[in-house]
């Protein structure tokens, strides 16, 4: 028998800041913010927007590392804390086998999710234009593509951590071939992580800070509540978009039922790190450890398209904020 409420294991070696005195919100950034430059490899231009999970007791992830030809791209690294990286200067050099998925054309944005018994990727892949590229790594040192999920344009494919009613499940956000001025969130599983179907709608952007757009951010974390999901909501003002992060809690059998999402937003663009940068005013969640005895919660996220920076969070007061401050 347990108290807790996230469903999921220990991570003692969490990073970890305790909120800072005085602080009222849900979610507080982390006081030495970016944890990666935009130049921690000398052949980027920007790091962000960035997936990292638990490894053999320690850290892994895969990096947006736009090159200094502008180039979208993901390359890998390992942390002992989470927090100092080592990043590979080269592009991750996915095995495909068929040549026709493994043409480059660009790869951003990517999310990693433990996964039965290994670590599937997903990103924005360039095939034809934007779609959801699918691939898979034991020891993040050599990693497999395998097809693409759905057909372009789509962004924002973010997997579920198990099978739900037998079936693996995903997120993604339908999109077009540009700077996409719409989006909701949708749905989507699959027999075999490569044929995908019986998608059905999620959420649409309902409040104000998210009004233009929305998309899954890091992999859901079960609750006892719940799927919970962090995800960002984009406001189109009068200087552009301005990306902020929400959350929200999914039906644990139909996820496509959405039980209640934060009417405010958790964090939006207010640090110079976050408004200053090659896009200005975005803040976009890609991943989320959680230490599951504690209940806290680190959250990755992109600042400004330039840099990559955390939040944390603990899982019973950012549940009872959702409920709260809901708005379906």
């Amino acid at each position: 028998m347990t108290d807790q409420t996230i469903i999921g294991s220990a991570l003692p070696n969490i990073p970890w800041e305790e909120k800072p005195e005085g602080y009222k919100h849900t979610v507080w950034r982390y006081s030495k913010n970016p944890i990666i430059p935009r130049d921690l490899i000398p052949s980027a231009n920007s790091i962000f927007n960035s997936a990292v999970v638990p490894f053999e007791g320690e850290f892994a992830g895969v990096f947006r590392c736009d090159n200094r030809q502008r180039n979208q791209q993901l390359h890998s690294g390992r942390s002992k804390d989470g927090i100092n990286w080592e990043i590979d200067n080269e592009r991750i050099p996915f095995i495909s086998d068929d040549p026709e998925i493994g043409k480059f054309d660009y790869a951003y944005d990517p999310r990693v999710c433990w996964l039965e018994d290994r670590y599937y990727v997903t990103w924005c892949n360039g095939y034809h234009g934007p779609t959801i590229g699918v691939g898979y790594t034991y020891d993040f040192k050599k990693f497999y593509q395998l097809e693409n999920a759905f057909l372009p344009f789509n962004r924002n494919g973010v997997l579920f951590p198990r099978k739900i009613e037998g079936k693996y499940a995903m997120l993604s956000r339908p999109s077009d071939n540009g700077h996409t001025p719409f989006g909701d969130i949708f749905y989507s599983e699959s027999p075999d992580m490569c044929h995908w179907g019986k998608h059905r709608h999620v959420m649409s952007p309902v409040n104000k800070w998210e009004i233009t757009k929305i998309g899954a951010g890091p992999t859901p974390i079960e609750t006892t509540e719940g799927w919970l999901l962090i995800y960002h909501g984009v406001l189109t003002s009068c200087n552009g978009f301005q990306y902020s992060m929400g959350a929200a809690i999914l039906d644990i059998d139909k996820p496509s039922k959405v039980l209640c999402r934060t009417e405010p937003f958790l964090l939006s663009p207010w640090e110079l790190y976050e408004c200053v940068g090659d896009t200005p005013n975005v803040l976009f969640p890609c991943a989320a450890l959680f230490d599951a005895p504690t209940g806290r919660i680190a959250i990755y996220y992109g600042g400004a398209d330039t840099v990559t920076c955390l939040a944390f969070t603990r899982v019973d007061d950012l549940i009872e904020f959702i409920k709260s401050n809901s708005k379906v």
